[in-house]
């Protein structure tokens, strides 16, 4: 059954439990038990309501929470495929491989995710950078601390449900199953990704930390294996790229190699954060939020000079995190915990970049055109945060918007600190031109948004790759490598977790024994 209630009704249980049984039209001493499916919040009106279907149960008990259990068999002595990368595409590929009777072997070239979170903790700090541990590099890939949204606009990938019931299979809350924006928390999901890794070494497979791959292995344009930096050698007839979208390092490798790349469109631009309070009294039309309410999240999209500007990663009660990959750059993200309950929002800002767009100077670049004027972007805002280590520049949104320096900076969740910094004169003007206008564009939308209550970060960049590896659309390999099995963000055909989570499992389903 549908409902409308007021978001008291829909988050007390007694309230929700009296409002089926009017529905219904029986006593609420038969209502023995409910289950929600679906919920989602209607805040078009001045009086925000709670949209929930839900499933009753009259005179009986629930019925057991049912989806298909994953059948994972014992792959201890079955044929090995490497899985180069422990993100989402490549857990959830590993996963699959153990369904299909293979034995997936994940080199990560960061650490595991406990001790990862130490390493974030001094970089939070501004004390210490680990090149291969940090926001971008380590076991569960840049998503594990970036926010856990686990929500894909393409509705054409897959079976975007079977992703929501794997992750709750390990671990997640029951709220995925029916949320309209699920969300697991960058605090819950260490836990989840320990689950997943003690399925994959329970049943047989293998996960080796620290291990950085150096060289894709052929013979006669098959994969062979992989060496990694160490000088190991691994050996295997398929390998799955699931590199993410911030090892640059394998575009190289893939380039000195002869293994052809090409460029794609990606996007660039900040990170604008606003005091929580400020878009809950926009987005749900009252000063003061109502306490059964979340806090609110907003999705803004605008074409600025044939360019689309829009929103990217909206992170309501979140942090904006560093999130660079390298020594001397400035990058930028956000992230929630599972209780959204920071003072603030944060959310992408990002300028649509096609290949032709991108500077004449860099096209010397071929295909890795674009990720060069990417990182050259990134070392912009290096240099311009005073030397200050990982320090971001910024700037309040409104002089951003007027080309005024600021002379002082609002509150700010970003813990390594910021630096007034004039972003509107540094920033590419194809970034910096559209995303002024952008701005004034989403004001319109939501009034009260373009205000110096808010603060511009620089630079958020990594929202997409701007490679694409190339692969067959039927048998997911290279176009000419045979065996070679790109995808997830990094190979350009995914855009966060549950994409790159799908196209790590589909990726591993074209995989024949």
């Amino acid at each position: 059954m549908q409902l409308i209630l007021t978001p008291e009704q829909a988050a007390r249980p007694e309230l929700l439990r009296k409002a089926i049984a009017a529905e219904l039209g029986v006593a609420e001493t038969r209502i023995a038990d409910y289950r929600i499916v679906r919920k989602s919040v209607d805040a078009r009106s001045r009086l925000p309501k709670i949209l929930l279907t839900v499933d009753a149960f009259i005179d009986r008990p629930a019925s057991e929470l049912h989806y298909e259990k994953p059948d994972y068999r014992n792959v201890e002595h079955a044929e090995p495929v490497i899985i180069v990368g422990a993100g989402p595409a490549g857990l959830f590929a590993a996963l699959q491989l153990l369904e299909k009777g293979l034995k997936p072997v994940i080199l990560e070239r960061g650490k595991d995710v406990g001790e990862r979170k130490k390493d974030i903790a001094i970089l939070n700090r501004n004390q210490g950078f680990q090149p291969e541990s940090n926001y971008c590099f380590g076991e569960g890939g840049a998503g594990t601390f970036s926010d856990g949204k686990l929500f894909s606009r393409s509705k054409k990938r897959g079976n975007i449900q079977r992703i929501l019931e794997l992750f709750h299979f390990h671990g997640a809350a029951d709220t995925i199953l029916y949320e309209a924006h699920p969300h697991i928390g960058s605090d819950k999901l260490p836990q989840i990704i320990r689950n997943m890794r003690q399925t994959i070494l329970e049943h047989g497979g293998e996960i080796h930390f620290n291990t950085r791959v150096s060289e894709i292995l052929l013979h006669e344009d098959t994969v062979s294996g992989c060496r990694t930096a160490d000088g190991e050698t691994y050996t295997a007839r398929n390998l799955i790229l699931a590199t993410g979208h911030s090892a640059h390092d394998i575009y190289s490798i893939l380039h000195a190699a002869g293994i052809q790349l090409e460029a794609k469109g990606f996007a660039m631009g900040v990170r604008v954060e606003h005091p929580q309070k400020l878009i809950d009294s926009i987005q749900y039309h009252s000063k003061q939020r109502d306490p059964y309410l979340p806090a609110a999240s907003y999705s803004l999209v605008t074409q600025v000079n044939g360019r689309g500007v829009y929103s990217f990663c909206m992170c309501p009660g979140g942090h904006i995190v560093p999130a660079g990959s390298g020594e001397e750059q400035i990058v930028v993200n956000g992230m929630s915990a599972s209780q959204r309950n920071s003072p603030y929002a944060n959310s992408g800002i990002v300028v649509e970049i096609r290949p032709e767009d991108v500077p004449a100077d860099f096209q010397q670049y071929g295909a890795l055109a674009g990720l060069h004027f990417q990182q050259h972007v990134e070392k912009l805002a290096y240099k311009n945060n005073g030397g200050k280590g990982l320090a971001a520049p910024a700037q309040r949104l409104a002089d951003f918007v007027s080309g005024r320096l600021s002379p002082d900076l609002p509150a700010c969740s970003y813990l390594p600190g910021l630096i007034s910094s004039p972003l509107h004169f540094w920033l590419p003007d194809m970034i910096g031109k559209r995303l002024q206008q952008g701005f004034r564009d989403f004001d319109h939308k939501m009034h009260g948004y373009l205000t110096n209550q808010a603060v511009v970060v620089g630079v958020e960049s990594r929202s997409s790759s701007p490679v694409r590896i190339p692969r067959d659309p039927e048998t997911r390999q290279h176009i000419r490598i045979k065996g070679l099995y790109p995808c997830g963000e990094g190979a350009g055909y995914a855009g966060g977790i549950t994409s790159s989570a799908m196209d790590g499992i589909l990726s591993a389903l074209a995989i024949n024994p």
